[in-house]
């Protein structure tokens, strides 16, 4: 089965265009976001992804229409093609289902990781010249002006003895380790 996947950034952009051609192209089933390329949150993709099965092939306008970067790309794809699901990009002339989509494709992967190298070869250059220079990394000791206002409304509640940890948690929207976290901020010691 081919499933087509369309994207655009804003609700001012129109899928018309990548729609035709998803169509043009053979696509049974055709699954759209509104949404910005950064965004985590596909929820259409998401659910493509999840119907898709061995053989099936995912098609796109452009590649970038899928992957937020080219690591989340080749990562995405490395995972369809573990399924046995084929991707062919319409007008990057890459197509899975045969050996020149799939060169084309290890290539852009090679990229990726050789990007990824270099990021953490400038990443780790960066440290060693600012440890040379009497600078440590990491994050801030202590706590953010919104955590300081949550962990004492969380010691608060927990020492009033009448909300469970886990009501406590959910009430702050927080997670249990950090409420405990909190609560040893504050001084606060567990009941028992």
């Amino acid at each position: 089965m081919k499933l087509g996947y369309a994207r655009v950034s804003t609700k001012d952009q129109k899928l018309d265009l990548q729609i035709d051609a998803l169509k043009k192209a053979g696509c049974e089933k055709i699954f759209s976001d509104v949404i910005s390329g950064a965004s985590r949150e596909r929820p259409n993709l998401n659910a493509m992804l999840d119907q898709c099965r061995t053989d099936d092939t995912i098609v796109v306008y452009k590649l970038d229409r899928l992957g937020r970067s080219l690591i989340h790309l080749v990562n995405l794809v490395n995972h369809l093609l573990e399924k046995g699901v084929h991707l062919q990009s319409l007008t990057d002339n890459i197509d899975t289902t045969t050996s020149q989509g799939k060169l084309m494709f290890n290539v852009f992967a090679s990229l990726a990781e050789f990007e990824r190298d270099l990021i953490r070869e400038r990443t780790m250059a960066g440290l060693s010249a600012a440890r040379a220079r009497g600078r440590k990394g990491g994050r801030p000791k202590g706590l953010s002006k919104e955590a300081e206002a949550t962990s004492y409304a969380a010691a608060a509640l927990y020492r009033e003895g009448q909300l469970s940890v886990q009501q406590i948690s959910d009430r702050l929207g927080i997670s249990k380790m950090t409420l405990y976290k909190y609560l040893r901020i504050r001084g606060v010691q567990g009941k028992g």
